[in-house]
């Protein structure tokens, strides 16, 4: 376990063997990354799409969307230099893990929504801090570290968003229930080459 960082709501690290197998040979995660970025900006547009009447939300997830779309081009930029293609997204199970515990009926949907999109911008920003620490490849390092600010911001994005619009006590309740899930979760993945494996 080499990191922690209790703001960011994470209840476990990443395994060791995660960080040892991707610095091994950083760029085979790119393509991964990559998809990561794409999906985030099309989560982003599906709430504003399902909640188009939540201001607030609409103004955050417009933002946010082009920015994980910026974040995407970079991505590609990195790949390009490296001759690395764009592969065909095979999942990400991780997220879908998160996703089923996703309540089905309104208000709650909305809610957990957001905070499952909290606690995937986390753990990925704690995956960059790994990355920016412990890969070979100086680019790439700087590259990780550019983007730690963003995926903290975003972290918090959702988090402030679901304070507005759901009771504290409520969101406090949920998040909990989600981060003892995520930890449970993250600690019997496989260490493989993804982005959350």
């Amino acid at each position: 376990m080499l990191f922690s960082n209790p703001m960011l709501g994470l209840r476990c690290e990443t395994n060791i063997e995660w960080i040892k197998r991707v610095a091994s040979n950083p760029a085979l995660l790119l393509p991964d990354h990559a998809h990561c970025e794409k999906k985030a900006a099309t989560m982003a547009i599906s709430l504003l799409n399902n909640y188009p009447s939540r201001k607030e939300l609409v103004e955050e997830m417009s933002e946010l969307a082009i920015e994980e779309m910026s974040h995407f081009r970079m991505v590609l930029k990195k790949m390009d230099g490296r001759g690395i293609s764009l592969t065909y997204d095979t999942g990400d199970s991780y997220a879908q893990a998160l996703h089923s515990m996703i309540r089905k009926q309104e208000p709650q949907k909305f809610l957990d929504k957001l905070i499952v999109a909290s606690l995937i911008e986390a753990r990925s920003c704690e995956r960059f801090q790994l990355l920016s620490e412990h890969v070979p490849d100086p680019d790439l390092r700087d590259f990780y570290k550019s983007l730690l600010a963003s995926e903290a911001r975003h972290r918090n994005t959702f988090l402030k968003l679901a304070r507005l619009y759901f009771p504290e006590d409520d969101v406090a309740t949920r998040l909990n229930e989600f981060e003892i899930f995520e930890a449970e979760l993250v600690s019997g993945l496989k260490s493989e080459m993804v982005m959350h494996g």
